[in-house]
């Protein structure tokens, strides 16, 4: 049988996740920016959509 490496302590950094920086947390609570993205978004599926219906 194959000897498993596993990590059982505690408390290490790979049980937490990651915190996002303040510059993340502005960008996803930014109305600015998500009504940039939004309209950037419907952009591109418009231009899909124009390309399947010839």
């Amino acid at each position: 049988m194959a000897n498993k490496v596993t990590n059982k302590e505690p408390y290490q950094q790979a049980y937490y996740p990651p915190a996002p920086t303040g510059w993340t947390k502005y960008m996803r609570t930014s109305l600015i920016w998500q009504g940039i993205r939004f309209i950037v978004i419907n952009l591109k599926m418009l231009k899909l959509m124009s390309k399947s219906h010839h």
